[in-house]
C-alpha cells in the first residue's frame, strides 16, 4: 500500500483499470473522507450521507470498470460531482422536497470571562467565530451554502465548484457574491462579529 501512496489519482485509476484492487483501496483512503463530510454537510443526516457515500463509490467502481472514466487529473472533482448528482436524484425521488434541515441549536456568543491567558481567549474567540460562520451557513439557500462549503471548507476553485454543480463559473460566482452578503446582514442582525483574532 505504502507505493501507492505516493502515486497521483490518475496512475491509481489506470492500475486500478488493469485490475489492481490495492489501488482502488488507496483511492477509497485518499478521499473518503472529504466525500463524505461533502456529502453529509449537504444532506445533514448522518444514515443518509452512508447510503449516499456508498451508492457513490459503487457508481465510481462501475464507471472505472466499464473504462468509461474521462476525467484524467481532475478525480476528486469527478467523485465530488457523482455524489452532488445523486444527492439531487434522491431530493427528485423524494417529490422535490428539501430534507435539510437547519434548526440547530443557538450556539453561545460569547466565551467564558474567566478565561484570563489570551492566547487561550483568542483561540476561543477563533473557534467561536468559526462557529458562528458555520450556523450562519446553515441558513443561506442551499446553493449558495453549498458553494460556500466547497469553496472554503474543500479548498476547491470556482471552475470545480461550477463543473461539480452544473452551473457556470458566473452563477458559482454570483451564489457566492449573494452567500457573502446574506451572511453579513444576519451577523449584524445577531449582532455576531466574523473578525478572527
Amino acid at each position: 500500500m505504502e507505493q501507492f501512496n505516493k502515486m497521483t489519482d490518475q496512475d491509481l485509476v489506470e492500475r486500478y483499470q488493469k485490475g489492481c484492487n490495492e489501488a482502488f483501496d488507496c483511492l477509497l483512503e485518499r478521499h473518503k473522507d472529504r466525500l463524505y463530510n461533502y456529502i453529509f454537510f449537504t444532506v445533514r443526516d448522518a444514515d443518509l450521507a452512508d447510503d449516499l457515500f456508498q451508492e457513490t463509490f459503487v457508481k465510481v467502481i462501475l464507471t472505472l470498470r466499464q473504462g468509461r472514466y474521462t476525467e484524467s487529473g481532475r478525480f476528486f472533482s469527478w467523485l465530488t460531482r457523482i455524489a452532488h448528482n445523486l444527492i439531487i436524484d434522491h431530493y427528485r425521488q423524494e417529490n422535490g422536497v428539501n430534507m435539510v434541515n437547519c434548526d440547530e441549536v443557538e450556539r453561545k456568543l460569547f466565551t467564558s470571562a474567566d478565561m484570563a491567558d489570551a492566547s487561550q481567549e483568542a483561540t476561543l474567540i477563533n473557534h467561536q467565530t468559526l462557529c458562528d460562520v458555520r450556523s450562519l451557513m446553515d441558513h443561506l439557500p442551499e446553493p449558495q451554502r453549498e458553494v460556500v462549503f466547497m469553496r472554503f471548507y474543500q479548498d476547491l476553485s470556482f471552475k470545480e465548484i461550477a463543473e461539480i454543480t452544473g452551473v457556470s463559473i458566473n452563477t458559482s460566482l454570483g451564489r457566492m457574491r449573494y452567500a457573502l452578503i446574506n451572511m453579513r446582514r444576519m451577523a449584524q442582525e445577531h449582532g455576531i462579529s466574523l473578525e478572527l483574532l
